[in-house]
């Protein structure tokens, strides 16, 4: 089962942009995620139209992060991103007036709405500075001094 890791992904990358201070093309941004530039440049404009980076073309150009990192969320982020399916699994429908086949799907329903939910109001309780604060945080730990992220990943 092909799992979809786009808000992993940019939630890497865009941790990388913050502690960057400087544009980042798409290029290198794509070696970061394991993709191509242009599978990138669809991702980021999403985030783009949402108001949380911007990008400049040419000589010196690349990816900037414009949004206060305090004030958006990983669910500003999802949302961004096109609120993609939370859940792989889903539930049959080959025979929908089956009566075995309603009763499970009602009750996988119930679960699947519940466990989306909860996961939703997380990701809205977590910003990105906090991600970030979790990333400078386990950096001290591992490496003993501040920053430098080339050496994080």
């Amino acid at each position: 089962m092909r799992h979809d890791s786009r808000l992993s992904g940019v939630l890497h990358v865009l941790l990388h942009m913050l502690e960057a201070g400087e544009p980042i093309t798409s290029e290198r941004l794509a070696e970061m995620m394991s993709t191509n530039p242009v599978v990138v440049r669809r991702i980021m404009a999403g985030l783009r139209e949402a108001g949380f980076v911007h990008s400049e073309k040419g000589h010196g150009g690349g990816w900037t992060v414009i949004c206060d990192p305090a004030a958006v969320t990983l669910d500003d982020i999802y949302v961004a991103l096109g609120s993609p399916p939370v859940f792989a699994l889903g539930h049959r429908s080959e025979n929908p007036a089956c009566l075995v086949e309603q009763a499970v799907n009602a009750s996988l329903e119930g679960a699947f709405h519940d466990a989306e939910q909860l996961l939703l109001k997380r990701l809205g309780e977590v910003t990105l500075a906090a991600l970030a604060a979790d990333f400078h945080q386990r950096y001290l730990i591992k490496c003993g001094t501040k920053k430098d992220i080339s050496h994080a990943v």
